[in-house]
């Protein structure tokens, strides 16, 4: 039995993800984080971290970007494993989660969906077999209420069309300013947002008289919740290391 606490226990992910738990035989929730600390369920939620009673097995973060450092702090104290599904991360936090990872096992995703991760595999291939021929653009389309553009699922699935390419493409992400053509080497990415959408990612491989589209999306918020959890499961038996859904499917 997993033993899990959630960090943002009371936004919409934070109770999804404890409605799915509760479905499960596997693990339980022993406790959240958050700034909000209604209790909803049968589990208590401290405004802080360093308030938690017990240490749990794995502390799953759907929270905000502010909070990553006290959660890292408080992992590497107590040498518990933690999964970062939260986007809007800075360079800078991005090194933080790298550095922490030499110590505790840290499980680390832009998206926790097993569908989106194919995905990226499958765009990987299509731009190692299409080489410069063809220009990549990805749209990715959420609901009114997402503070970061473009999301983080994009950015991921981008950096591995990138890494394919050697690292030779830049990112484009607005051209109502430019008087110019596109140039061989650019990703174009694209945000939408609008009503309740939940998340749909699409990369266009453009070439003379044909396009190729890779698409998924995402009808509910229990795909990403499963994801996160299955990761928490995961982690908790791993030795210190970043990790991420590609240690779980590959």
């Amino acid at each position: 039995m997993t033993k899990i606490v959630i960090c943002g226990a009371n936004g919409k992910m934070g109770q999804t993800i404890y409605r799915c738990i509760k479905e499960r035989k596997d693990c339980k929730v022993i406790g959240g984080i958050d700034i909000n600390t209604h209790q909803y369920a049968d589990f208590p939620i401290y405004s802080s971290v360093n308030e938690l009673p017990e240490k749990p097995d794995a502390i799953i973060d759907y929270s905000h970007p502010s909070c990553l450092t006290p959660l890292l702090e408080y992992c590497m104290t107590t040498g518990t494993p933690i999964v970062l599904a939260t986007t809007g991360y800075s360079d800078e936090q991005i090194s933080e989660i790298k550095k922490a990872s030499a110590q505790i096992p840290v499980f680390f995703s832009w998206n926790m969906s097993l569908g989106i991760n194919l995905l990226v595999q499958l765009a990987k291939k299509a731009t190692a077999i299409l080489g410069d021929q063809f220009d990549i653009e990805i749209i990715e389309k959420h609901h009114n209420q997402k503070i970061d553009a473009p999301s983080g699922t994009a950015l991921m699935i981008a950096n591995a069309i990138n890494e394919t390419r050697n690292d030779d493409m830049k990112y484009t992400y607005d051209r109502h300013s430019q008087r110019k053509k596109r140039e061989p080497n650019e990703i174009g990415i694209h945000a939408v947002r609008g009503g309740t959408i939940v998340g749909v990612h699409e990369v266009l491989f453009a070439g003379n008289d044909e396009t190729i589209t890779i698409s998924h999306s995402a009808a509910s918020k229990t795909v990403f919740a499963e994801g996160s959890i299955n990761a928490a499961i995961f982690v908790k038996s791993q030795k210190p290391g970043l990790y991420d859904m590609g240690s779980i499917v590959g």
